[in-house]
């Protein structure tokens, strides 16, 4: 690995931001009827802006039916009337860049929703101009031992992929006897990417919205818009290809480039690809990000978020904190020369932070601030999900019936359709650790019942532990989560070396302790993590020289350390940044 020096480095205002996460539907209801919408956010830009954070990503607020909340778009240039009108976004763009928060939006161009014109119209004939905008295919008539899901007179589907949602992933269409492919929920049909109109139309709205000034793109399941050859080149498709095949498929690496070569360069943006799957190759990752690659900012990998996830989508799988350690280090270690990460613990699809990876009882205040610490040390992005700054928590829902979440109705309902499991008791534990519905409760602005968050009844429950956890409560108390997450963002205004700084992990086999130094020219942070409820000791390894060195203590969950780093035990779920130089 190179060591970067101060006058070596290579800046961009991406790379020195921290980016916050709102998933609109949950964050603030303005006009009590249950729902978060844009006015809303609005009323909060100065929360925003005393938390100190430098982007707002914006879930989606496109026309949708809402099948999976939004990720399933009718019109890409219309604001959902729940939502707003196209006037308040245009205010709460202008509100923050007034208060210098660029804003970047949700890019959702796998699929449609199945009420988009361009489906409706696909769906009309077999030679309407848009029927070739999606994957249609013939069904199979050769069915000998299928016993699943079946079309008009025992047709089987084109093959036999399973949706990331569960149950088939093809949709048979009566109208023109063929099927659809939808790798999600069967109202969001994907797009057929090797159609040159479709890539010219995508284009086209990017640019839309970019000419409006927003600074960027999160791309939702942006690898997965390449088919393999199995269904791209087959009618019917063949089964030699499983649902895994459409991760990184043979033409992804042309269509993001042709993205960026098209829309996205020569413009100062921040791009983020959501690259689903795991045990991504760092070769196939600078292809994406590098400085040679096709020319994104960064993506999101799913590595870490795999660690505890079983077979079904209930199970849950022990993890340890090297495993943790492992894949956090291999990207650290494997962009530092060539590619920027983004850090990120949970977020809209991922269970709260704090109950996973951390403590939510006893410990929870501090673990969140060890958890913030972590984020915002490390050489990357930092992304806040609302509620984060707060430790809010996970919710446990006491049946089936409170879940609002397609992906965890559709695999539950069809277990207990198929008799695998007999109840919602035989899973919910599962649940409570894994839903994303965790994720999607009431931000928690006070302690009212309803967390604050709306005069009518709220789409989702509020967390009970509102009444504890919330913003009020937080800015009032110094030694909140929230300050703490706000004196972590100023320091990252306030030091290069935590931005740009080169990551040496210490100590890498032990299992309650995360350490390692941060080095920019003759500047060093030493971080140190106590990943257990126990008081922990620490030695710092002799191949890292202090002697002689002035040891200052940056920040730390505990609001006090001795400044001799070579050797002190670390409380709970303690986190000390000491500055060495």
């Amino acid at each position: 690995m190179t060591s970067h020096a101060e006058d070596e480095i290579d800046r961009a205002w991406w790379k020195e931001a921290v980016v916050y996460q709102i998933y609109p539907r949950s964050f603030n209801d303005s006009d009590g009827d249950g729902v978060g919408d844009i006015p809303g956010i609005i009323e909060k830009l100065d929360y925003l802006a005393d938390l100190g954070v430098d982007v707002v990503w914006l879930n989606p607020v496109y026309e949708s039916p809402n099948a999976d909340n939004g990720y399933d778009i009718a019109d890409y240039r219309a604001i959902m009337d729940e939502f707003g009108t196209m006037a308040d976004w245009e205010e709460l763009l202008a509100g923050l860049h007034e208060r210098d928060i660029k804003l970047i939006m949700d890019l959702v161009v796998n699929h449609t929703s199945d009420e988009h014109e361009w489906f409706r119209r696909s769906r009309e004939s077999k030679e309407n101009e848009y029927r070739d905008y999606y994957v249609w295919r013939r069904g199979r008539t050769d069915v000998d031992g299928w016993t699943g899901h079946k079309g008009p007179e025992g047709e089987a589907p084109p093959n036999e992929w399973e949706s990331f949602f569960g149950g088939p992933a093809w949709e048979y269409d009566e109208r023109t006897g063929e099927w659809y492919l939808h790798l999600f929920d069967v109202k969001q049909p994907d797009l057929n990417w090797e159609n040159p109109d479709v890539r010219d139309d995508v284009f086209e709205m990017m640019e839309w919205w970019l000419e409006k000034g927003i600074d960027g793109f999160r791309m939702d399941v942006i690898n997965l818009v390449s088919k393999p050859p199995s269904v791209a080149a087959n009618d019917p498709p063949t089964n030699e290809s499983d649902l895994g095949a459409t991760i990184d498929g043979p033409r992804i690496h042309e269509y993001v480039r042709e993205m960026n070569d098209r829309v996205l360069a020569g413009r100062d943006l921040l791009t983020v690809g959501e690259m689903i799957g795991s045990g991504m190759s760092m070769e196939e990752a600078t292809a994406y990000v590098g400085e040679d690659g096709d020319g994104l900012s960064m993506l999101f990998h799913f590595e870490h978020v795999l660690l505890d996830r079983g077979e079904r989508f209930w199970d849950v799988a022990d993890w340890n904190l090297t495993d943790l350690k492992g894949v956090f280090s291999k990207w650290q270690y494997g962009l530092s020369d060539d590619g920027w990460n983004s850090l990120y613990l949970n977020n809209h699809d991922q269970p709260r932070m704090v109950s996973r990876f951390g403590d939510d009882g006893e410990y929870r205040r501090e673990s969140a601030k060890l958890l913030g610490t972590l984020l915002h040390t490390l050489r990357g992005t930092p992304y806040v999900y609302q509620g984060e700054e707060l430790g809010m928590t996970n919710c446990r829902f006491e049946s089936l019936d409170e879940y609002r979440d397609v992906e965890t109705l559709n695999p539950v309902r069809s277990a207990l359709d198929g008799g695998e499991i007999e109840s919602f008791e035989e899973v919910k534990e599962g649940l409570w650790a894994n839903s994303r519905d965790n994720a999607r409760t009431p931000m928690q602005w006070t302690d009212g019942e309803r967390a604050g968050f709306t005069d009518g009844e709220p789409w989702i429950k509020a967390n009970p532990n509102c009444r504890e956890i919330n913003v009020e409560a937080a800015r009032a108390d110094e030694d909140s989560v929230w300050h703490y997450y706000r004196d972590l963002i100023d320091l990252r205004k306030e030091h290069d070396v935590i931005v740009y700084g080169d990551y040496d992990l210490l100590l890498p086999e032990h299992e309650e302790i995360w350490a390692y130094v941060r080095t920019l020219g003759d500047e060093r942070l030493l971080v140190t993590l106590n990943f257990s409820g126990e008081e922990t000791p620490f030695e710092l390894p002799d191949r890292i020289d202090v002697d002689g060195a002035t040891v200052e203590l940056l920040v730390g969950n505990y609001g006090d350390a001795e400044t001799n780093v070579e050797s002190f035990v670390l409380r709970p779920w303690e986190a000390r940044v000491y500055r060495v130089t």
